[in-house]
Formats: C-alpha cells, structure tokens, sequence
C-alpha cells in the first residue's frame, strides 16, 4: 500500500501544473539558456518534494503549539526549523505583498464606495436592502430607495 496524502492522493498523484512550472523555470534563467524535459521533470519534482517537506513541518510546528489550523507563522517556523532560515525574510515579504494585494482586490470599485460609509450610512444601507428582498420575496414593487424610519429587521 502507498503512502497516502490528506486528500486520499499517493505521492505519486500530487503534482504541480507543468506549463506554469515550465514558464516559472524560464522566467528564472537567462534566455539563451534552455533545460531539458528531463530536468524540467526533476525540477518540478524537488518542488513537489519541497512543499511536501514544509508542509509536513508546518503541521508539526502548528501541532506543538495545539492548534488545528497552520497558518503563514507555522509555516515561516518551519522554514527555520528544516534550515531554510535565509528565505524567511523575503518569504514573510512575498506574504505582506500578497495580503496587500488581496485587500486591494477586495476594495476593488464595486466595494470602494461601501467601504467609506459611516455606521450609519451602513445601516441605513442594509435597511434598504432587507426592504427590497422582502419585496421582492413578496413579489411587491419596490416603491422607494429608502426604507421607512420606523421599519426595523423583524418587518
């Protein structure tokens, strides 16, 4: 019996996508350089090999600290811990990078106005829409955009 991965994959099955793994390897080299399929076959199994070993300690990490769920400190811990000290830096760089750019996505135009209301104004709002999902749940037309001071969530 092969060893199984927590999705009921065996080693064998876990991969990562070989055309952007191809596209990430000649990003990384000078252009007059060009690698073998073969090696470009190794290269995404050390890759593999690499995310399987970290995670691996991630969930270690996470479990000496009794918790259930890794998250990107368990993660940076167990870079430290396999040996990887010196990625740590520009690891824990990449992730502020990415949780700037995932709250730049969130405040894209659609939420942008929402996002400066005042307390208020965000009531006010949701007010507004609780009265027309309950018009239009009762099939009525929506007569105004504002709903009624004295309504309230039980209407």
């Amino acid at each position: 019996m092969e060893p199984m991965d927590i999705v009921g994959k065996t080693k064998e099955d876990a991969s990562l996508p070989k055309a952007t793994m191809t596209k990430i390897i000649k990003e990384m080299l000078p252009p007059d350089v060009r690698v073998a399929r073969d090696a470009q076959d190794l290269l995404i199994e050390c890759c593999v090999e690499f995310i399987n070993l970290v995670s691996s300690e991630s969930n270690e990490v996470c479990s000496r600290e009794e918790r259930r769920t890794i998250a990107p400190e368990h993660v940076l811990k167990a870079l430290g811990v396999l040996g990887f000290g010196e990625y740590i830096e520009e690891v824990y760089a990449a992730y502020e990078q990415h949780k700037l750019e995932t709250v730049d996505t969130l405040k894209g135009a659609k939420w942008s106005n929402r996002a400066e209301m005042t307390e208020e104004e965000a009531l006010a709002e949701q007010q507004r829409m609780f009265a027309e999902a309950r018009a239009r749940m009762n099939g009525e037309a929506i007569a105004s955009k504002q709903p009624d001071a004295d309504q309230t969530l039980e209407s």
